[in-house]
């Protein structure tokens, strides 16, 4: 697991995991709550039913877990590397290529984060709520908003960590599971 020692790499680190983590309990509820739905519907003979609304609770936890699991896996560079190309490059290059990708990504997220914050405004100011539980809509939004925020903070010091080892001339330490 990647270790930054300062106070502003424990605290971004601390985020993201706990980010994360969040994201993994919201799934595994999602996951419970499936499984209980489905047996449910095949025991509607015993007087059972299925859970109403599940596929609405589904797709906004869904929706939460996904920007929770984006700042930790950018920050532990977990997303596939396609490097057939790079390789031959050298460490030197490499590491400004990290940077480019780095300010790729923050300006993706920070796009995102943007566009869901409208997005949200909307689904407040007109007090849109799902069909069948009548859930605001604004606050599923909210919970998505809030994972790319941290997606942008991530990705701000993620940029500044990889300008840090290109300007010293240092490669990024490898992480099991980040390479094939």
């Amino acid at each position: 697991m990647f270790r930054d020692e300062s106070r502003l790499g424990r605290f971004v680190v601390g985020l993201a995991m706990w980010l994360a983590i969040a994201g993994g309990l919201v799934l595994m509820a999602m996951v419970a709550m499936i499984c209980i739905s489905i047996v449910g519907r095949a025991l509607l003979a015993f007087g059972l039913k299925p859970i109403t609304g599940d596929y609405e609770l589904v797709s906004i936890g869904m929706g939460f877990a996904v920007f929770a699991f984006m700042p930790w896996a950018h920050l532990t560079r977990a997303h596939a590397l396609v490097s057939l190309i790079t390789d031959s490059f050298g460490p030197a290059i490499n590491n400004w290529i990290l940077v480019v990708t780095d300010l790729m990504m923050l300006a993706t997220s920070a796009f995102i984060a943007w566009r869901l914050y409208f997005g949200m405004m909307d689904k407040f100011a007109y007090k849109e709520t799902t069909l069948l539980l009548r859930f605001p809509l604004s606050w599923a939004y909210a919970m998505g908003f809030v994972g790319a925020v941290i997606w942008v903070i991530v990705s701000l010091y993620v940029l500044g960590r990889s300008i840090g080892y290109a300007t010293r001339g240092e490669s990024e330490p490898k992480r099991m599971g980040a390479e094939v």
